[in-house]
């Protein structure tokens, strides 16, 4: 399950997994917000918690898939930086060996950093 989080900075967009992530989800939850700010012309501040017990199901890899196909590398431009906030081993590894391949900036913070994590996704990336 994905939830919205309510108290982000302006410009950002947050959300925080519980439990099995589905295909659903995606659809759901996670992908229309996003649609909307690339269709407004916004750049993309997103922050993501990892709960402890995070797992994706068969559907919402899937979907994480096109998600990535559609979202990230049809609209690179638009994604500045996304904050993974996690304990989870497994998480900060992946951000670290594959971040690369994300669109904008990645970067992981511990739990106990969530507020540093929504003070950096705010910060404006320069134009290079």
């Amino acid at each position: 399950m994905i939830e919205i989080i309510d108290d982000m900075p302006e410009g950002t967009i947050g959300f925080r997994s519980k439990g099995a992530l589905t295909g659903d989800d995606y659809r759901d939850v996670l992908v229309p917000p996003l649609r909307a700010k690339v269709e407004a012309g916004e750049k993309i501040r997103m922050l993501f918690v990892v709960s402890p017990g995070f797992k994706e199901t068969p559907s919402g890899l899937w979907e994480d898939m096109k998600t990535g196909a559609s979202l990230g590398s049809g609209h690179l431009k638009a994604w500045e930086r996304t904050a993974i906030v996690t304990d989870e081993e497994w998480a900060v590894k992946a951000v670290k060996a594959f971040g690369w391949l994300a669109p904008g900036k990645v970067k992981s913070f511990p739990t106990d950093e969530l507020a540093e994590a929504k003070v950096w996704i705010r910060r404006t990336v320069p134009i290079t």
